[in-house]
């Protein structure tokens, strides 16, 4: 047998090393982390063939003193943490003490750095073999500056798993862009092969920090995303949760800090994907970028080897928390005007009155509408004020029904075109949602109580489920051990086939072991079967049913998408419209 012995210490470090640097972006990971842990305001990270050949991260941050340098090379030895509380209570990105150590031993590093008491900086130089001199002088702002050259040149099987010099690059820079959310009153800059790549000023207000979120995901997810803010019990959510009309097919665009730390979490990833229930398909990915700010002693950091991802105490109460602040401010959501003026037009305007001068007129049209509708002391008590002086909805005021199936309304800011059927459907599901959760659902009895045929274990489910589906408004009886009476439906789907829907509703009851589970799905069913009741395409709408629909539409949770997450309107502004005519140019 083989006798147990002791690894050599540079064995050692070289295995360590594995859990730690994976590839180029793990050092930038490490250099720029202990950057931000040391209070820099400025990180400048300078790269050269993908980061194999050269990584070199610069800040401005409160430096290493000369006799502290041989110790930041050492394992565990660290400034950030001194006893058990202190982890457990961590807001460091760093605590371990393993980061430089690590890299020594699978690269060669410089050390160079400086603080304020001192008069110059002090340089150390790690060799091939591992043993570092004494510090020597050198001129050197406050700070500190971290070169790792040769990547894996002692370790060539694992520099052979290193993908192209494109590939290890563009892990560095989505590492930056990411990191960069967390800390935006921090300047970042990054190079590659002696090209800016990346140059972010530093950021202390709420414009600022927008503006940064736009430079990196885009201006679109900016205009088409909710600035929200929620806080119960000690737990903050905040950040940018785009609509669902920048969802995308990947979760790329999924950006979780907790605590100010980047991490990819399933439970996180779960809850926002339960926040934009009812408004995505299945094959359409949310886009955030969320922040959750708890108490350190709910959250262990220390649950991953490269500190990726956490583990909550209270796993539950967070997730839901998020999922609910979530879905409430995607509720929230009311179609409005653009932010954006228009430009002023190059050529002259067409002769006629302005835009706002029709719209007012149609406003005049449709109120001229209203008073046969009315009772007349409604209008006597009430007396309408002169179209001139109202304000013009969101979504304007309807002017055709295109071939039964799009509205067209003329708003104050331009053109809104209305799915009708999917509009419809929306406003049917979210009325029907209301009433399931208030528990008093408005029933519609039928006039002929229908018949079903089902299997013996399919009415054993429905007896067994009777009282639940009662409260959600489908009174059913048990005849016989293969026969049941559908006796009344909810009044918003009246028109639905009860048979068809009692069959939907087994199935998903078949499927389900968990009861709590029972009733979320039956509202995807029912929601299925407000599509099946909504206004079909083709069916023609005059003009008091089209601004009807259009008001509640104004006023309905998640009105913007279907219960299938397809929008229901879009608007085409005068920019836009200037644009297809090639206006103002």
């Amino acid at each position: 047998m083989r006798r147990i012995r002791p690894l050599p210490p540079p064995l050692v470090g070289q295995i360590a090393a594995g859990e730690v640097v994976e590839r180029p972006a793990s050092v930038v990971k490490e250099l720029v982390e202990n950057s931000l842990d040391a209070g820099a305001g400025r990180v400048e990270v300078i790269v050269e063939s993908g980061g194999i050949a050269l990584i070199r991260v610069r800040d401005d941050g409160h430096g290493i003193a000369r006799d502290d340098l041989p110790l930041a090379l050492s394992r565990h030895a660290t400034s950030k943490i001194a006893t058990l509380d202190d982890l457990l209570r961590v807001r460091t990105f760093g605590f371990r003490g393993e980061a430089l150590a690590s890299i020594a031993a699978v690269a060669r590093l410089e050390l160079v750095s400086r603080t304020a008491d001192e008069p110059c900086g002090w340089r150390l130089v790690v060799p091939a073999d591992g043993r570092s001199g004494e510090p020597l002088p050198v001129a050197h702002p406050v700070g500190t500056t971290v070169s790792v050259a040769d990547l894996f040149h002692n370790v060539p099987a694992r520099r052979k798993f290193l993908r192209s010099e494109r590939t290890e690059f563009g892990h560095i820079q989505t590492f930056l862009e990411r990191l960069s959310l967390s800390r935006f009153e921090v300047a970042f800059r990054l190079r590659h092969n002696q090209r800016d790549v990346l140059h972010l000023p530093a950021a202390r207000e709420e414009r600022g920090w927008t503006r940064r979120v736009g430079m990196l995901f885009g201006e679109a997810f900016v205009q088409q995303s909710l600035l929200i803010e929620f806080e119960q019990d000690g737990v903050r959510l905040w950040g940018w949760m785009g609509l669902p009309t920048v969802a995308r097919r990947q979760a790329d665009r999924q950006w979780w800090y907790v605590n100010s730390r980047p991490v990819r979490d399933k439970l996180l990833a779960h809850a926002l994907r339960q926040g934009y229930r009812d408004v995505l398909p299945h094959d359409r990915q949310p886009a955030a970028v969320l922040y959750l700010e708890l108490d350190p002693t709910q959250v262990d950091v220390n649950a991953h080897p490269a500190k990726l991802e956490v583990r909550f105490r209270d796993p539950r109460t967070v997730r839901d928390f998020v999922a609910r602040s979530l879905h409430q401010a995607l509720g929230k959501a009311r179609p409005g005007p653009r932010i954006t003026p228009p430009p002023a037009p190059v050529c002259p305007p067409p002769s006629g009155p302005p835009a706002a001068a029709q719209v007012n007129e149609a406003i005049a049209f449709y109120e001229a509408l209203r008073p046969a509708r009315e009772p007349e002391s409604e209008r006597e008590a009430a007396p309408e004020a002169p179209a001139s002086s109202r304000e013009v909805p969101p979504l304007g005021y309807a002017v055709a029904h295109l071939h039964g199936i799009y509205i067209l309304a003329e708003a104050e800011d331009g053109l809104v075109i209305v799915d009708a059927h999917a509009a419809h459907e929306r406003i049917l599901y979210e009325k029907l949602k209301r009433q399931l959760v208030g528990g008093a659902p408005q029933c519609q009895p039928l006039l002929l109580p229908e018949k079903i045929r089902l299997s013996s274990g399919d009415v054993e489910l429905i007896h067994r489920h009777r009282s639940r589906l009662a409260r959600l408004g489908v009174d059913l009886d048990v005849l016989g051990p293969e026969t049941v009476v559908v006796r009344a439906l909810p009044a918003l789907l009246v028109q639905a086939d009860p048979a068809a829907l009692v069959k939907d509703l087994v199935s998903e009851l078949r499927e389900l072991d968990s009861a709590a589970e029972v009733e979320s799905r039956i509202h995807e069913r029912l929601a299925t079967r407000a599509c099946h009741s909504a206004v079909r395409a083709g069916q023609r709408l005059g003009r008091e049913e089209m601004n009807a629909l259009l008001r509640e539409l104004e006023r309905t949770e998640r009105g913007g998408q279907c219960n299938h997450g397809r929008p229901t309107w879009v608007k085409l502004d005068f920019p836009a419209l200037d644009r297809f005519f090639r206006r103002g140019r």
